[in-house]
């Protein structure tokens, strides 16, 4: 099955792209092999992470964003991180529905991913799915989160570009902005900025931004109302500006190095684990070893190095 679909993948078949993407984000038998089979592919889409608070917009600006790609002639992929359904266990809200303007472009494909308990903002097989986009040769690949806060960041490890979008009205602006988006942020954006506060919260980033170490870039902070789409010149202006600098200062090499890096530890995490839990008789023995732990005989740290060098 996995010969197949690679063939119809790589021939441009959109039916192909629908199967590889539920391949991958299950991870089902073979979807590594197919991953494999793509990487050479991987590297030529320019890759966006839209993040910020829930309710800031990032779905009205990201379907405002992929219109203004496509009036450029540029291909454009979407994965939307939604929360996940305790029913069905896929995402909740459906991009598809938010944005319907563009989902019926042939020129667009949007893939709602649920995140499944998976922390930092990001399903966890996003990065995977973003390498899909990249290999079936999307020029732009917008990656929206599901909503951020203290540890919900893993979009800077998944985009070249990170947009963090605020809104004047919301509370947890400024706090979000404590919380490590300050650290990320490539770009920010102040959405919904014809309602009270705008200025304000412009002018509270642009005094954060001075305690933000020293770097050749210093973020911009956009005004836009996603609604009726001022400001998204301004935006798309600045994506590229940021492109250009990452190229010319070889921090776009650099950051995909990283990226390349990390997954590579992701898979060695995810094997290793799987080697151990997937033999019945690790957990066999760890139960076993309950006993003396709660009674203070061995400690935790001690019986793991045990079950890994009897295990691995």
């Amino acid at each position: 099955m996995t010969d197949r679909l690679l063939d119809d993948f790589l021939a441009g078949q959109r039916t192909a792209l629908a199967r590889a993407v539920s391949v991958v984000e299950n991870h089902r038998p073979g979807f590594d092999t197919l991953l494999g089979a793509v990487h050479s592919r991987i590297g030529r889409a320019r890759r966006i992470g839209l993040t910020g608070p829930p309710g800031a917009g990032k779905s009205t600006l990201t379907s405002r964003v992929a219109q203004s790609f496509r009036r450029g002639d540029l291909s454009v992929g979407i994965l939307a991180v939604d929360p996940t359904s305790p029913y069905t266990g896929g995402a909740l809200l459906g991009d598809r529905v938010r944005m319907e303007d563009i989902a019926l472009d042939r020129g667009v494909y949007i893939r709602s991913l649920a995140t499944r308990g998976a922390l930092g903002g990001l399903s966890a097989a996003t990065r995977e799915v973003a390498d899909l986009l990249d290999a079936f040769g999307f020029d732009r690949v917008l990656i929206e989160t599901v909503g951020v806060g203290q540890s919900e960041l893993d979009v800077a490890r998944t985009a070249d570009t990170i947009v963090v979008v605020l809104v004047p009205e919301s509370g947890d602006s400024i706090q979000a902005l404590k919380a490590g988006l300050m650290e990320i942020a490539d770009i920010f954006v102040v959405n919904k900025a014809d309602r009270p506060g705008a200025d304000r919260l412009r002018r509270d980033i642009e005094t954060a931004l001075h305690y933000r170490p020293a770097s050749a870039w210093t973020p911009p902070v956009i005004a836009t109302v996603g609604i009726s789409g001022d400001g998204i010149p301004e935006l798309l202006a600045a994506l590229d500006a940021h492109h250009q600098y990452l190229v010319d200062s070889g921090a776009l090499a650099e950051r995909r190095r990283v990226r390349l890096r990390e997954r590579v530890v992701d898979v060695v995490d995810q094997r290793l684990k799987a080697r151990v839990w997937d033999d019945p008789s690790a957990s066999e023995w760890l139960a076993a070893r309950l006993t003396p732990l709660a009674a203070g005989e061995t400690t935790p740290f001690a019986v793991a190095d045990e079950l890994l060098e009897r295990f691995l």
